[in-house]
């Protein structure tokens, strides 16, 4: 047997174009007129639908032939899935579109109806990763187009699923609020994937949260197409696995079709369309498709499919049935077909080769370019007039307030002045309206702007995350709060794997920008164990392009936040502001009552730069840095006065900002102090920003003679009550380490 199957399926396909009998006289019919009689799908509407279907499997075929010349890098193809170039034909190119990999028919079919693309041209810029692809830029071969509102999705296991369903969710709230929209309000979203991604909890959240907004009578307009070939890789779907999981579910209506019956397709993707564009409502599609030539070109399948199987499996390729049904029915004669076939092969092997030709990617700065944050001037003020603000601080401008207030309080006026700055703002998740969250930091917004920029979530951090993108990619700034940090981990592929890489696979023409808002950390006396006093950001620092700051006192936060907002509104950043939970209400420093821990409210305009630490105590002579955020800094200016008090000067720097670190900062005051401590108030292995801050010490020549030190919790899950402080830093060890570091260079 042959090993590779693209042959075989080629030849069966060419078979059928050269030795067909032609048209059957008892189906002849016009142009115009249906192609069957169960179905409106006219013959020329047929012809067309057929030539996109055939440019998406000569381009599967074309792009292992590259693959194998050593030109081409990608060849999980479309090849079986080419009904899906319906869908493509009767959506608006104002519907936007997340969509499976094996989607080719569905661009070609979309891109049809013309916005300016050179479709064949541009797929093959993409399969041979040439920095003009129009999609990507040549950092993934993506399916996108940014012109008819595809978005490239690139690992699209089910991944893009609550991201399809909060972009559903934001237009109707889009509409209510007055908010313009990139697309009509009107317009449907299609979701497509396949049926082995149907098993990922991901694709679970997406339709629960579908379900959920029909359960509150709020308007979801999504279109889930499950494509379905009963096979994931090497591992089949059981038998109805797919209709028994989805043919009842609560509030998502549910259609059925064939592959191989194309006509029937049209008329229930017809159907489907018009009841979530009409309805408000979720569909879900369930379309029968098979995978020819394996999940990729890398793919034996004949090391888990019997030949047999194989076999019986290309004799379901939909394209025999639909060139039998185009030819029985007179839409277009075998000459015409085979000329079609022929010229199609031939634009696409031309496009190939000057695709060839044009550049790649070739230098670092090149490929890392949309992940760049704004430079210092960059960022604008984010600031409403005076008029709106006293509107919203009925009358009473908090930085008029002479009295100086902890973090807490501050919190939620500096998102009122957000809000009151930016109409399409929103603020959500769990417990964040009339509640005003666990700990009071959204207290007051609800009163205020109302529940159409308030509000509550299902209690589902994927589903947040999910909902931020969608409403961030429909043009809102979304505000999204995760109710403790180590809840995200629950979802941290929404921001690794999709919001965090958008604006790289898109060459940085799409973004989602939101400031994602985290309570977390620890230090939290005697209450909730590891799940409530999470003291690891290393999932954070990993990811590429995000923003990742972390206050400790009032008026850092008010300033960091507008900050974060003026880079995600205006530059189109994933951010994330993490909160210390044991910071919230501290309203002193060194003493019961000493107020030293409270400050007065910024001036409106004021901003922080992205990168820039605050430093505490610097003097001529200091024979210590200590470095260290959010509740380390606590600790470590109440060490610094004991310090002080034994003779010992240090000068302590707050990070501030964990990603970008002000690196160049620290360097700066290891030089003049010759000693850095770095208190890591996260677990010592891969838990905080320490290593990567030593790394870079240690490595400068420049400081060559400097000493470097960190404390760090243990690697350990904090425990309830007292026991926690066996695992975390504190303030005797701070003051032990620094002691320690001093004496070692006196010695």
């Amino acid at each position: 047997m042959s090993i590779r199957r693209e042959g075989p399926v080629t030849d069966r396909l060419l078979a059928l174009l050269r030795g067909h009998p032609g048209a059957d006289p008892a189906l002849a019919g016009g142009r115009d007129e249906p192609i069957a009689p169960h179905s409106p799908l006219s013959r020329r509407a047929a012809v067309a639908l057929f030539e996109s279907m055939i440019q998406s499997r000569l381009q599967d075929l074309l792009s292992r032939e590259l693959k194998d010349e050593g030109l081409g890098y990608y060849t999980i193809g479309s090849s079986g899935h080419e009904a899906n170039a319906v869908f493509g034909a009767l959506l608006r190119t104002t519907d936007p579109a997340f969509l499976h990999y094996r989607s080719g028919a569905f661009m070609a079919a979309r891109l049809r109806q013309g916005r300016g693309e050179t479709p064949f041209f541009d797929a093959m810029l993409s399969f041979m990763a040439s920095a003009e692809d129009p999609v990507s830029g040549g950092r993934h071969k993506v399916l996108g187009s940014h012109s008819t509102f595809v978005p490239p999705q690139t690992s699209t296991i089910a991944s893009h699923l609550p991201k399809a369903v909060g972009y559903a969710r934001a237009l109707p709230r889009m509409e209510r609020l007055g908010l313009p929209a990139p697309v009509p309000y009107d317009s449907v979203v299609l979701c497509s994937f396949g049926d082995a991604s149907l098993n990922h909890c991901t694709a679970q959240a997406g339709f629960h949260a579908a379900s959920a907004a029909m359960l509150h009578a709020q308007p979801c307009p999504i279109l889930f197409l499950c494509e379905d070939n009963g096979i994931g890789i090497s591992v089949r779907t059981p038998d109805g696995f797919v209709h028994r999981t989805m043919h009842h579910r609560t509030g998502i209506r549910y259609f059925r079709a064939d592959s191989q019956d194309l006509p029937d397709v049209h008329l229930r993707a017809l159907e489907a369309i018009d009841y979530v564009r009409s309805r408000r409502r979720p569909a879900f599609f369930h379309l029968r498709t098979v995978r020819l030539m394996g999940h990729a070109g890398s793919d034996i399948e004949a090391n888990y499919r019997t030949l047999d199987e194989i076999e019986a499996n290309e004799r379901q390729d939909p394209l025999l049935a639909f060139v039998d049904l185009l030819l029985r029915s007179g839409a277009i004669d075998k000459d015409a077909l085979l000329a079609l076939y022929h010229d199609t092969d031939e634009r696409l092997r031309r496009a190939a080769e000057e695709a060839h030709e044009r550049p790649k990617l070739t230098t670092v700065a090149a490929v890392t370019a949309p992940l760049q944050l704004p430079r210092a001037g960059e960022l604008r003020p984010v600031a409403a007039p005076r008029e709106r603000r006293l509107e919203v601080f009925f009358g009473k401008l908090p930085e008029l307030d002479p009295r100086p207030r902890h973090l807490a309080y501050r919190i939620p006026q500096a998102l009122t002045d957000l809000l009151a700055a930016l109409p399409h703002a929103l603020v959500f998740g769990e417990d964040v309206a009339k509640k005003g969250g666990v700990y009071h930091a959204t207290a007051g917004l609800f009163e205020t702007f109302g529940a159409g920029r308030v509000f509550n979530t299902i209690l589902d951090e994927t589903t947040i995350l999910g909902m931020a993108q969608g409403f961030a990619q429909a043009g809102c700034l979304p505000f999204p709060e995760i109710q403790y940090l180590a809840y995200l981990h629950n979802a941290i592929d929404q921001l690794r794997g999709e919001a965090g890489s958008l604006q790289f696979f898109s060459d940085g023409r799409c973004s989602n920008p939101m400031v994602v808002r985290i309570a977390g950390l620890a230090y939290q006396k005697g209450f909730g164990g590891h799940f409530h006093n999470d003291n690891s950001v290393g999932a954070l620092l990993e990811i590429p392009g995000l923003i990742l700051g972390v206050p400790a006192r009032a008026d850092d936060a008010v300033t960091m936040l507008r900050t974060m907002a003026a880079a995600a509104d205006q530059h189109g950043k994933v951010c994330v502001f993490l909160e210390p939970i044991a910071l919230y209400m501290q309203k002193d420093l060194h003493e019961p009552n000493d107020g030293q821990w409270q400050f007065p409210y910024p001036e409106p305009e004021a901003l922080l730069p992205l990168g820039a630490g605050r430093t505490y105590g610097a003097e001529d002579g200091d024979q210590l840095t200590i470095v260290s955020y959010g509740n380390g800094l606590w600790l470590s200016l109440r060490a610094q006065r004991r310090l002080r008090e034994r003779g010992i000067r240090a000068r302590v720097f707050d990070l501030r900002w964990l990603a970008p670190l002000p690196i160049d900062e620290i360097r700066h005051h290891a030089r003049a102090t010759g000693a850095v401590l770095v208190v890591d108030e996260c677990r010592a292995t891969h838990g905080g920003p320490s290593p990567l801050i030593l790394a870079e010490l240690c490595q400068d020549p420049d400081l060559r003679g400097c000493r470097f030190r960190r404390l760090a919790a243990a690697d350990s899950y904090v425990p309830l009550a007292a026991a926690a402080n066996l695992v975390l830093v504190q303030q005797e060890d701070v003051e032990k380490a620094a002691v320690a570091l001093v004496r070692e260079g006196q010695s």
